[in-house]
């Protein structure tokens, strides 16, 4: 069984193997290119990935260890299902740590700085307009793991991202019922104005309305 989102994977040359393979799938579980329950048979993915099976299998089992991934009693990995209770328990985490971020980044962000964090929700905008929702889910996490880098916290930035490897899959049904409700305006660009103006609070409650509102629709694909 191949692989169900193939256009991700790209063949691997020199350096580590195991480490640019545990990258390139740690990055599509945090952009929604997998989706929960996807199986990730060892030889079929390695071959896709045009390595051997030993550096893909100790990448799968680095993911597994680190809950990103699961492996049942017959060694089958696969991409978890999250349960309501995680799933709200990680939108709890991630809004007061990217909250707090969100704060920082009003006092601390340079103007340039802000302008790169705008440009991504542009061009997310852009991929939606297109229809390329794969696409919009990669950019909304970029927009928020910039928000931690602009921020300054780079030890906040690490532990968001690993939120986001758990979380990721489950926003593959972020557009399921056809485009997000049309926020005016968007809590994206509310966080952007925040910050912009130099509006600790304001940047942190946007950034919770987005959190809260824009992923309310996840909740119907958890299990109990």
């Amino acid at each position: 069984m191949e692989p169900t989102a193939s256009e991700w994977i790209k063949p691997i040359q020199r350096q580590s193997l195991s480490e640019l393979a545990y990258t390139s799938l740690r990055e599509a579980l945090m952009e929604g290119r997998m989706k929960p329950g996807d199986e990730l048979p060892l030889r079929p993915i390695s071959r896709s990935f045009g390595i051997s099976a030993t550096p893909m299998r100790e990448a799968l089992l680095r993911l597994v260890t680190e809950h990103a991934l699961e492996m049942d009693g017959r060694g089958r990995i696969s991409v978890p299902h999250l349960t309501r209770a995680t799933l709200i328990e990680v939108r709890k985490i991630r809004g007061f740590l990217e909250g707090n971020a969100a704060r920082q980044a009003a006092i601390a962000a340079s103007p340039e700085a802000v302008d790169a964090l705008e440009q991504i929700h542009v061009d997310l905008g852009t991929a939606q307009d297109q229809g390329d929702f794969s696409r919009a889910i990669g950019l909304n996490t970029k927009f928020h793991l910039k928000l931690c880098e602009i921020a300054g916290l780079p030890v906040t930035h690490e532990v968001v991202s690993n939120l986001w490897v758990r979380c990721g899959p489950l926003l593959s049904h972020l557009y399921d019922a056809g485009l997000p409700p049309n926020w005016d305006p968007h809590p994206h660009l509310r966080i952007v104005k925040a910050i912009r103006g130099k509006d600790p609070e304001g940047a942190y409650e946007a950034l919770n309305m987005d959190i809260e509102g824009g992923g309310a629709g996840l909740l119907a694909h958890v299990c109990d």
